[in-house]
């Protein structure tokens, strides 16, 4: 259950700071998808996400270690 419990943390993380990168520091990366039909916009940060997702793991890598 402890497992549950950092995986549900982890994935909250990601979900953070990705949202925290794409609207500050990241923007809009190359592979990041966006769909504009009429007045509805679609963001669809899919490389930013793998960008955060990566770094994350390194720094959880580090703190392990």
């Amino acid at each position: 259950m402890r497992s549950f419990g950092a995986s549900l943390v982890f994935l909250a993380a990601v979900a953070v700071l990705t949202w925290l990168s794409v609207r500050f520091v990241l923007g809009r990366l190359p592979g990041d998808l966006v769909i504009d039909k009429g007045g509805v916009v679609v963001y669809l940060p899919i490389t930013t996400a793998i960008v955060v997702s990566v770094l994350l793991s390194l720094i959880l890598w580090l703190f392990r270690r």
